[in-house]
């Protein structure tokens, strides 16, 4: 009994999409062959390009309406194609517009539409009166010829036809949605290369957070664990230090004491003593020295990985960073909306190693550093008055800066003419 429910139930969003079906699959297929065909005919004028071009745009946004009402109403949930670029000038535009093929994919889509709306329409509407009909049919002809009239085949055999036509409608209907599922996945999705694009930007967006936190996590360790460690040896030598220096005085006073009659004896035992205790207090220090080195190597380490004060985002880091530099530094700060963690590591990164170079390289006397997170969009621009010359692959670690940024889907410009000023800018999407 539920398999025999289930074959002859029908969701009301099928039912809505197929009564939809026709009027929309006619608009559509209208605007499809319209475009195509004054496209073909003002091919030969000046108007023939920009009007495929403005007719493809409004193509692309038409598919939009018909993904969502796939969405809605059949429930099947096609990923949108990736936003169309917009390169600056008219006739880079029109050149994107016109070799996009999500546009003409959607134009194909609403080709096909017409016959499939057609047929919706007809499953939802067509056979079930078609059905009505054939069940009723003796009544029909009866009402419509009075007088007697002699039983045929079509009394004995439009009833039972009747009643399958109408138990077939939503086997029908299922079987159409199932078909403009695929076709709406086919052509309203992202091409198949920018599914791929998108996976890999996903599972490296997905690596990238994973390695985040390992190396949080390594940070964490390093400073609570073993920095911790190495703290409480230090500490610890310090005190034995403090303890040798506090015997050394004593035991003197005890040698002389006890050797006042045999002072030539004890003499040679207190050298010794003395000579030894010297030698372990020189090893004492020169621990404390290397455990000292270690704790600050160390540091400098577990800031390398994750620097504490991009806890509190960029900005509270890159005053924090600026205020470390040598050369003194004009920073601007227009940070509306906080990145993401790896775009802001990248960032605060990008501004230490121009910093460096400023001061290793540049001979600048002054730094201008501006940092903005506007709109989905991170841009980080150092502007130094040095002597400028500095260039990617100038041996000065732009090179290595500007492969760092591309694996976030970031850019990297210089700007050094001989003589300066140093210009260089980076541009990140505050989002993976």
């Amino acid at each position: 009994m539920t398999r025999w429910r289930r074959g002859l139930s029908v969701r009301g969003g099928e039912v809505a999409f197929a009564l939809l079906g026709l009027p929309l699959g006619v608009l559509g297929g209208v605007y499809a062959v319209a475009v195509l065909y004054a496209g073909a005919l003002l091919s030969l004028t000046v108007l023939g390009l920009p009007f495929v071009a403005a007719a493809l745009v409004g193509a692309r946004g038409i598919g939009g309406l018909h993904r969502r009402l796939v969405g809605w109403l059949l429930g099947e949930r096609v990923a949108a194609p990736p936003a169309s670029v917009r390169p600056s000038g008219l006739l880079a535009r029109g050149r994107v517009v016109l070799t996009d093929p999500v546009a003409w994919r959607a134009l194909l889509y609403l080709f096909l539409r017409l016959p499939l709306g057609a047929l919706g329409f007809l499953a939802v509407v067509g056979l079930p009166l078609g059905s009505v009909w054939l069940a009723g049919f003796p009544l029909w002809v009866r009402l419509l010829e009075p007088g007697p009239r002699a039983v045929d085949w079509l009394d004995v055999a439009g009833p039972p036809v009747g009643l399958a036509v109408l138990a077939a409608v939503p086997a029908v209907l299922r079987a159409l949605s199932r078909a403009n599922r695929a076709l709406a996945r086919a052509l309203l999705g992202p091409v198949r290369s920018q599914q791929r694009v998108r996976e890999l930007e996903h599972a490296r967006a997905t690596l990238l957070a994973e390695n985040t936190d390992r190396l949080r996590r390594l940070e964490r360790d390093l400073h609570d664990g073993t920095q911790a460690q190495l703290v409480a040896l230090a500490i610890t030598l310090s005190l034995a230090d403090d303890a040798l220096g506090e015997a050394a005085p004593g035991g003197a006073v005890a040698f002389g004491g006890a050797a006042a009659s045999g002072a030539g004896a004890g003499a040679g035992s207190d050298a010794g003593s003395g000579a030894d205790l010297g030698r372990l207090r020189a090893l004492v220090d020169r621990a404390r020295g290397q455990t000292d080195d270690t704790i600050t190597g160390l540091r400098r380490l577990t800031r390398g990985i994750h620097p504490v004060a991009l806890d509190g985002g960029l900005a509270e880091a890159l005053p924090a960073l600026t205020a470390t530099s040598p050369v003194p530094v004009t920073l601007r700060l227009d940070l509306r909306e906080r990145p993401a963690e790896v775009i802001e590591r990248a960032v605060y990164f990008c501004a230490a190693e121009l910093l460096t170079n400023v001061a290793k390289h540049s001979g600048a006397r002054a730094v201008d550093l501006t940092a903005s997170a506007v709109d989905g969009r991170v841009r980080l621009t150092v502007r130094d008055d040095g002597r400028g010359g500095a260039g990617i692959g100038a041996g000065t670690g732009l090179t290595g800066l500007a492969e760092r940024l591309a694996a976030v889907d970031g850019r990297l410009r210089v700007d050094s003419p001989p003589g300066g000023p140093t210009l260089v800018t980076a541009e990140l999407p505050s989002r993976l």
